[in-house]
């Protein structure tokens, strides 16, 4: 069987410009999903060409939780001048995530990104990626990004260890979060999930802005949990049309859910839940088949008809 050759394209041979070409790429769902995997976060969009003074930034974006993200976008080396740009971006914005894609990076600009990462407060995180567009013989071209600097994570969690004297029930909560992603990864499933944090809740990206589903512990009721999380301004319309379809939603779950408009706050919640000692470690087997379980068929139930909602208010 003979195999394909590997073949390098210019990127500007596909983008000839930055604003009209490579930032509208870039700010598709797609392309944004690709750069995630690539980082192993979540990006949601806001918008393109965003006013920051007197400046514009590429593309403004968010983590699933709130974090904000500029990306700053250049089709050729890095300069000086983006790299002013990225720090201006960022404090004008209040963005935790500054993420700088480039055709390539020089070394001055690698250890100015890496100085960014090491003097920077906790929380907020600086990445440096090189763009390649690849062929195999006559193929369309391939976007591939390339990680040149991001922060350190040793040298992070060597920050946060002098800041933050994180408690039993969080740490627990980490390692339960860390053993679900292996179980996760080492059983096909059609959602990436995200590095583990210390949180109760663990989230994942569902496709729509506003809309994600999340795995819940509660270790004063010993619970586990699985839901949409609706939130923002036309959160209650979208729960609205989603409940029209409650009988068909539920049948493809396999259960009935708890629905819950929260009238007092802009958030919706469709939930399920059931028992569960996180700190009953020899449990845990049957605790990661049941959120990846729940997970899955989640993801199956709602990802399409988030997507389709269409929200007038």
């Amino acid at each position: 069987m003979s195999l394909g050759k590997l073949n390098k394209v210019d990127i500007r041979n596909y983008w000839k410009d930055e604003a009209r070409d490579f930032t509208p790429w870039m700010a598709k769902p797609e392309n944004l999903q690709l750069l995630a995997d690539t980082l192993d976060i979540d990006i949601e969009l806001e918008e393109t060409e965003v006013n920051v003074g007197s400046f514009k930034a590429d593309i403004l974006a968010h983590e699933t939780h709130g974090r904000k993200i500029i990306i700053e976008n250049q089709l050729d080396k890095t300069n000086h001048d983006h790299l002013g740009k990225i720090i201006t971006y960022a404090s004008g914005t209040e963005a935790s995530i500054v993420i700088w894609i480039c055709k390539s990076v020089t070394e001055e600009h690698r250890k100015a990104v890496e100085w960014l990462n090491d003097i920077s407060e906790e929380g907020i995180d600086f990445f440096a990626l090189e763009i390649e567009l690849w062929k195999i013989d006559e193929s369309s071209p391939a976007p591939k990004f390339n990680i040149v600097c991001s922060p350190n994570e040793w040298a992070q969690s060597v920050k946060d260890s002098t800041r933050t004297s994180h408690s039993e029930t969080q740490l627990i909560r980490q390692e339960f979060w860390s053993g679900l992603r292996e179980y996760m990864t080492n059983n096909k499933t059609s959602i990436k999930p995200r590095k583990p944090h210390v949180e109760h809740w663990y989230d994942f990206a569902i496709g729509r802005s506003g809309f994600h589903l999340s795995l819940t512990i509660n270790t004063q009721r010993n619970t586990l949990g699985c839901e949409l999380y609706l939130e923002g301004e036309k959160a209650k319309e979208a729960f609205q049309l989603l409940l029209k379809d409650k009988e068909a939603i539920e049948r493809e779950i396999g259960t009935g859910l708890d629905w819950r408009e929260l009238p007092t706050r802009r958030d919706c919640r469709i939930l399920i839940v059931t028992e569960g000692d996180i700190r009953q470690k020899k449990h845990w087997n049957d605790y990661f088949e049941w959120c990846h379980n729940q997970t899955e068929l989640f993801y199956k139930a709602f990802s399409n008809r988030v997507k389709e909602l269409i929200l007038e208010n």
